[in-house]
């Protein structure tokens, strides 16, 4: 199994999305999950841009790194002065990373517009610039910067860039699908004239412009490349950089490639969701190998074929990424997700009880009134605990009330809950003020129920999504409520549908409080 290298640019390409920006401390973090997960590579900014990345070489320094090399990233000395002139190179170089990386232009056009000089002067600091930086650092990488849309404009010219970099001796030239619309089946022709060209080790970097960044870097390494650049979870500028949680297991899996080993692969799905959790992003779901629902099954057909062989409807086993196969209930859901669901809440449901049919049909009629248990399973395994009347009867709700007073003009108004609530012949009626009406409610009761279930006091309010269904108009619309609650030890999902947006809530909280008592044995 032949090996690929794996370069990570989180850290530099991939703060350049939007909404995304890392404290320096992130940065440090981030680093040592990836040489945990065995990256080869991780590209820490561009010391020469900024102060943060200057002082993130800094630290990083005070940290050991079991695997990965760090790299600098700058580009090729400016026009008109030398290297040992260039602060951009100095900078570099003042970092003392492992491994420095700079880009050039490959491209005849941004030659005559950007840099507006020849193009003998731009072959010219591509060459020297990386000559001049081989001397004094142990490991140098050369970015061909726009190189397809190079190739495609002027094939020989770029090839030329391609071979100055060559005649530095640099360790590795990467073709560079800078603005991201290269499509695969170009890719061949292009890599096979370069290898022609320059006997130097060959990667990619791609963007993901045209959504083909992932198949661009497969189709490299299909055609030799050996050095694979891309970003956790597809991160960067416009469209995103190259999915780096897509192509390693795909390298790995699909084409034989090594990359991290089998135990680290299995880590994959945890770094990813690391990541997502340093970005303050909520996780793309939907996402190839990693994602929550890469391996979820709705239909009915689908689950009891999985059953029997998972193969059926899944590409991989999702463990090999440290991911799992999910049964999801709906309208759409057979007996067979129902079986399945139960057994994954440690409930024993036979196919043949008439129960299983009930459970079944409630689904149905819930999820026509809008209802949704994909995102709510602990609702869902309430639900199966009531029509087998195993769930314990724990507090009743008499009445509530949701009161938001303006007190003055230019303040945000004060909400106050009021809840009254019966427990086992004993009548608490408490009151609690919270940030919005639904923070008042799920305080007061709480408050209500604490002195009886003190537990729920470890409970934690940690998502609120509200979605406006189309049943209605307008104001008269259904709306569902989903909340994500959780204590020290898990978290769970519950949901409530209304046409009150207070009602809808009160259900959520209402499911929550009472999953608690429930997983807690009380």
């Amino acid at each position: 199994m032949s090996r690929i290298q794996i370069y990570d640019t989180t850290l530099r390409d991939g703060t350049q999305a939007e909404d995304i920006s890392f404290q320096v401390q992130d940065k440090v973090q981030i680093a040592k999950r990836l040489d945990e997960l065995g990256i080869d590579y991780i590209e820490g900014g561009w010391p020469g841009s900024n102060p943060k990345d200057i002082t993130f070489f800094h630290e990083i320094k005070k940290e050991t790194l079991r695997h990965a090399k760090i790299a600098a990233f700058g580009s090729t000395r400016r026009a008109k002065v030398t290297p040992a002139e260039d602060n951009n190179i100095q900078m570099l170089i003042e970092a003392e990373p492992d491994t420095v990386t700079i880009f050039g232009k490959t491209w005849d056009f941004h030659v005559s517009e950007a840099l507006r000089i020849s193009l003998e002067e731009n072959l010219e600091l591509i060459n020297d610039s990386l000559v001049y930086l081989k001397e004094r650092v142990g490991e140098v990488i050369y970015d061909a910067e726009h190189f397809f849309d190079g190739y495609k404009a002027n094939p020989g010219y770029a090839i030329k860039t391609l071979q100055a970099a060559a005649a530095a001796n640099v360790d590795c030239i990467v073709l560079c699908d800078t603005n991201g619309g290269t499509m695969p089946y170009e890719i061949p022709a292009i890599m096979e004239e370069v290898n022609k060209a320059v006997s130097v080790p060959i990667g990619i970097h791609a963007h993901n412009d045209s959504e083909c960044a992932v198949a661009n870097s497969m189709m490299a390494v299909s055609c030799g490349a050996v050095h694979v650049q891309g970003t956790m979870n597809g991160f960067g500028e416009r469209c995103g950089n190259a999915n780096l949680c897509s192509i390693i297991p795909s390298l790995q899996l699909k084409l034989g490639k090594e990359c991290l080993g089998e135990d680290k692969l299995k880590t994959l799905r945890s770094a990813s969701r690391y990541v997502y959790e340093l970005a303050n992003l909520i996780p793309n779901k939907h996402q190839a190998y990693v994602g929550n629902s890469a391996f979820a099954h709705k239909g009915g057909v689908h689950v009891s074929a999985i059953q029997r062989h998972p193969e059926t409807y899944e590409h991989i086993r999702p463990e090999l990424v440290g991911n799992r196969t999910r049964v999801l209930v709906s309208d759409l859901s057979g007996r067979s997700n129902i079986l399945v669901k139960a057994e994954e809440c440690g409930i024993d449901l036979d196919s043949k009880d008439p129960v299983t049919l009930e459970i079944l049909e409630d689904i149905k009629q819930l999820e026509n009134q809008g209802f949704q248990f994909e995102g709510a399973e602990a609702s869902f395994e309430l639900l199966m605990l009531k029509a087998m009347g195993k769930l314990k009867h724990y507090f009743t709700v008499s009445a509530f009330r949701v009161i938001d007073t303006l007190r003055e003009s230019d303040k945000a108004p004060v909400s106050e809950g009021t809840v009254k609530v019966k427990v086992g012949g004993k009548v608490e009626h408490t009151a609690a003020d919270g940030n919005g009406p639904v923070s008042a409610l799920d305080k007061a009761l709480r408050k209500a129920l604490i002195s009886f279930y003190p537990q729920l006091g470890e409970v934690k309010l940690f998502d609120y999504k509200v979605r406006v269904l189309p049943a209605g108009q307008g104001t008269e619309s259904v709306t569902r409520v989903l909340v994500e609650s959780g204590d020290h030890e898990a978290r769970w999902g519950t949901v409530g549908v209304s046409s009150n947006i207070i009602d809808a809530s009160y259900q959520a909280l209402a499911d929550a409080l009472t999953y608690k008592l429930y997983k807690d044995n009380i």
